[in-house]
C-alpha cells in the first residue's frame, strides 16, 4: 500500500514539473513576439506622425500661398523715385452706372447743306472733301443769267435815283427863284424817294443772292459771278459741285459739318428708363481709342418704346476734340447714376493688378515691404473698384505704382528660378 502511494506521488510530481516547464518556455517566446509587435507599432506610429506632420505643413504652406502671392521689398527712396504712393484703404460711396451701346452721328444742329440761291452754271470749285472752311468762305462760283438781270435792274435803279436827285435839286432852285410852282418840288421829292426805294430793293435782292456791297462798288463793266458761301465753319463731308454743270437752289453742292461736337445715339433698356433723365452725365468710349474717355450729357430721350427691342432712343452730346469721333463709329456709353448705395472699401483701378490670373493689391507690410494680397473685386464706377474681400478699411496699400511693384515681384521670381 505504501509502495503504491509512492508511485502515484512520483507520477504527479513529474506531470506538475512538465507543466511548469512548458508554461515558462511559452511565456518567454510570447513576450519576445509581443515586444517585436510593440516596437513595430511604435515605428509605424512614428512614421505616420511624420507623414501627418508633412501633410499639415503642406496645408499650412498652401494656405499661405492662397492668402499672399509673394512680397517685394523697396526702400522709401526707390518708392518715391518710381512714383509709388501708399495710403490707407477707406470706404466711400460708389456711383452706379447703366451701360448702353450706340452709334456716333454728326450733330444735326451743326450741319449745313450748301446750295446756290439762284440758278447758274458752275465755273469754279474752290474746296474739296475733307477741307476745313470758315463761315462765309466761298466754296464755288456760278455764272448766272438771273444774277445778270438783277444786276442790270440795280444799275438802272441807281441811274434813276441819280436823275431824280438832279431833278429835285433843279426844281428847288427854280422854286427859290419863283419860276416853278411849289407843287413841282413836292412831285420831284416823291420821284426821288421812289427811286431811292427801288435802288434799296435791288440792293437787298443782290445781297440775298450772295453779292456783297464791295462787289457792287467795283468796275461796272466787269461781269459779276455769283459766289456760293458756307453759312457755318466746319469740314466738307460731301461734295457734288462739278465745273460746267448747271445748279439751282434745289440741289446741294456741298455738305459742311461742324464735328467739334457730335451725337451718340444709344438704346436704353426699358427697365433702366427710370434711372436716366435729360441732362444726365455720360462717359463715351469707342473701340478705336479704348483709353480715351469722353464726357457728355443726355440732351434728348424719346417718348416711344421700340416694340421689337423694348428700348428707348436717347441722344448724348459729346465734345469731340481733335475730331477723333467719326460718324458711324460704334460707341459704348456709361450713364453715371447717383451714389446712393452704402459706402464700401474701394481702390483706384490702377491699384488693382492681375497676377497669375488673380486680382491683387500690394499691401504695405512694413515701410519697405509690400505683400501682393489676393482680393475679390466688385463693381466699378468712376475709376474706382469695390473690394469685396481681401482688404480691410484702414490697411495701407499702394494707391499708385502698383504696376511697378508687380514688375519687381515678377523680376524676383525669374531670379529665383535661375538660382535654382
Amino acid at each position: 500500500m505504501n509502495k503504491k502511494a509512492i508511485i502515484i506521488g512520483l507520477i504527479l510530481a513529474l506531470a506538475l514539473g512538465g507543466g511548469l516547464y512548458y508554461r515558462s518556455h511559452h511565456d518567454e517566446k510570447g513576450g519576445e513576439e509581443h515586444a517585436g509587435h510593440t516596437e513595430a507599432g511604435h515605428k509605424e506610429e512614428k512614421a505616420g506622425g511624420h507623414e501627418e506632420g508633412k501633410e499639415h505643413k503642406k496645408e499650412e504652406e498652401g494656405h499661405d500661398e492662397h492668402g499672399e502671392a509673394g512680397s517685394v521689398k523697396m526702400t522709401a527712396a526707390v518708392q518715391k523715385e518710381n512714383g509709388v504712393v501708399v495710403a490707407a484703404a477707406k470706404k466711400q460711396r460708389l456711383a452706379g452706372s447703366v451701360s448702353a451701346t450706340g452709334k456716333v452721328e454728326a450733330n444735326a444742329d451743326r450741319i449745313a447743306h450748301v446750295s446756290p440761291r439762284i440758278s447758274g452754271k458752275i465755273v469754279a470749285v474752290r474746296v474739296s472733301l475733307g477741307d476745313s472752311v470758315a463761315a462765309g468762305q466761298a466754296l464755288a462760283t456760278l455764272d448766272s443769267v438771273e444774277l445778270g438781270e438783277a444786276l442790270n435792274r440795280y444799275r438802272q435803279s441807281k441811274t434813276k435815283l441819280a436823275l431824280a436827285q438832279s431833278n429835285m435839286d433843279r426844281i428847288k432852285g427854280l422854286v427859290e427863284k419863283k419860276i416853278a410852282a411849289r407843287k413841282d418840288i413836292l412831285q420831284a421829292e416823291t420821284d426821288f424817294k421812289t427811286a431811292q426805294a427801288e435802288l434799296h430793293t435791288d440792293e437787298e435782292r443782290l445781297s440775298l443772292y450772295g453779292v456783297s456791297s464791295s462787289d457792287l462798288t467795283g468796275d461796272n463793266h466787269k461781269r459779276l459771278l455769283l459766289p456760293v458761301r458756307s453759312p457755318i465753319g466746319g469740314i466738307i463731308t460731301e461734295k457734288h459741285a462739278i465745273v460746267g454743270e448747271l445748279s439751282d437752289p434745289s440741289r446741294s453742292l456741298y455738305t459742311v459739318a461742324d464735328l467739334s461736337s457730335v451725337w451718340v445715339l444709344v438704346d436704353i433698356n426699358e427697365k433702366d428708363l427710370a434711372k436716366v433723365h435729360k441732362g444726365q452725365g455720360a462717359i463715351v468710349t469707342v473701340g478705336a481709342f479704348p483709353d480715351m474717355k469722353l464726357k457728355g450729357r443726355i440732351t434728348y430721350i424719346a417718348d416711344l418704346v421700340d416694340e421689337a427691342t423694348r428700348t428707348v432712343k436717347a441722344r448724348i452730346e459729346v465734345a469731340n476734340p481733335g475730331r477723333k469721333l467719326k460718324p458711324e463709329m460704334f460707341a459704348t456709353v456709361e450713364l453715371v447714376l447717383a451714389a446712393n448705395a452704402p459706402p464700401v472699401v474701394a481702390v483706384p483701378e490702377d491699384a488693382l493688378q492681375d497676377l497669375d490670373g488673380k486680382k491683387v493689391v500690394f499691401v504695405a507690410e512694413h515701410e519697405a515691404e509690400f505683400a501682393a494680397r489676393q482680393v475679390q473685386a466688385g463693381r466699378t464706377a468712376g475709376g474706382m473698384v469695390e473690394i469685396v474681400s481681401g482688404l480691410k478699411e484702414g490697411e495701407r496699400y499702394a494707391v499708385k505704382g502698383a504696376f511697378i511693384l508687380k514688375s519687381e515681384l515678377k523680376k524676383g521670381e525669374v531670379v529665383d528660378e535661375h538660382g535654382h
